[in-house]
């Protein structure tokens, strides 16, 4: 069947605001016409789409949408750009712009806002529930949303602490075998939460919250024996913990404090035999009402678009390998 060709013309008013549109040499526009099929030309603050009917109405709709977001935020990512022909090829409702519900959190550096139905009701789930488990692959934003959300919510009052943590458990490492003191020996399995604190807050801000104790960063280990209250309460890898771990963890929640628990089930560091805290705990939660649980798939991933082909590839080879073992 012959498909049906279709031409549209779009004008903007805004010329500051069509050249983040725009990006540097037309890279957004370059990446639409890629991702969706179609021929973007410009002129002036005229952009025409040539290409498919349905694939031209969805580059219409994406650009309009992407206008918006520049009027609104004054900058726009390839990813961006990526995360709304995704949805729109999903035929997905964009829930950044569609939604009741406006899910964006604005911090001191940058606007946020989800890049797909996952990321949506993750937000969504932390305005909700006071305890919510973040379930799925790398790069799908579980850690970045929940530092981004913990320090909206400091920064409106809403919350004294921010704590971070993770199990000291990566790739089979020791930290007795590690070189220098204990700061030194800790601090690289918890650098992705401090890269996540410098991308919503100035560095001179997120040190001097740190060095007052308004933010802390820590092994898992030093939350033992603590009531965690006015806190924002983040634990990431969570599928390196041990039930015991697990436990304790969920237990320091203290009044008007938010926890959440982040983990990939299929990226356990634990020794063999050692059964996740985070797969057990998922046992016992899922009675108890009141817990958000959202689970992302490779459909969330928002990093490198090979990212998701490989998240993609590996759930194919598991499940593949998990039908013939169920075959014999």
């Amino acid at each position: 069947m012959k498909e049906i060709k279709d031409s549209k013309t779009i004008e903007f008013d805004d010329n500051h605001a069509l050249q983040i549109l725009f990006g540097p040499h037309n890279i957004n526009l370059d990446r639409m016409e890629d991702k969706l099929g179609v021929s973007i030309v410009t002129l002036g603050n005229r952009i025409s789409i040539d290409g498919a009917v349905e694939k031209v109405r969805a580059a219409e709709e994406i650009l309009n949408s992407l206008y918006k977001k520049a009027l609104a935020d004054g900058s726009i990512e390839i990813a961006d750009v990526d995360a709304f022909c995704r949805m729109k090829q999903d035929d997905e409702p964009a829930a950044f712009i569609s939604a009741e519900k406006d899910l964006s959190l604005h911090t001191r550096k940058r606007n946020i806002i989800p890049r797909t139905k996952g990321q949506a009701e993750y937000l969504d789930a932390m305005d909700k529930f006071e305890m919510v488990f973040g379930l799925g692959p790398a790069g799908t934003g579980k850690t970045y949303l929940a530092v981004a959300k913990a320090v909206v919510m400091m920064t409106e009052g809403k919350i004294d602490r921010i704590i971070l943590t993770r199990p000291a458990v990566e790739a089979g490492e020791n930290l007795g075998f590690l070189p220098g003191d204990l700061k030194e020996k800790i601090d690289p399995y918890l650098r992705p939460l401090y890269d996540a604190l410098y991308e919503m807050l100035p560095a001179e801000t997120v040190d001097k919250k740190i060095e007052m104790g308004e933010i802390e960063i820590a092994p898992l280990a030093f939350m033992r024996g603590r009531t965690l209250n006015n806190a924002f309460v983040i634990l990431d890898e969570a599928q390196n913990t041990t039930p015991m771990q697990m436990k304790m963890f969920l237990t320091r929640l203290g009044e008007n404090s938010r926890m959440v628990i982040n983990g990939d089930l299929t990226q356990t560091d634990l020794p063999r035999g050692v059964q996740s805290g985070l797969f057990d705990a998922l046992e016992v939660v899922t009675k108890i009402n009141n817990i958000g649980i959202v689970k992302f798939s490779e459909r969330d991933v928002v990093r490198h678009g090979l990212v998701s082909k490989i998240v993609k590839a590996y759930d194919s080879r598991q499940a593949e390998r998990k039908g013939l073992a169920n075959a014999e």
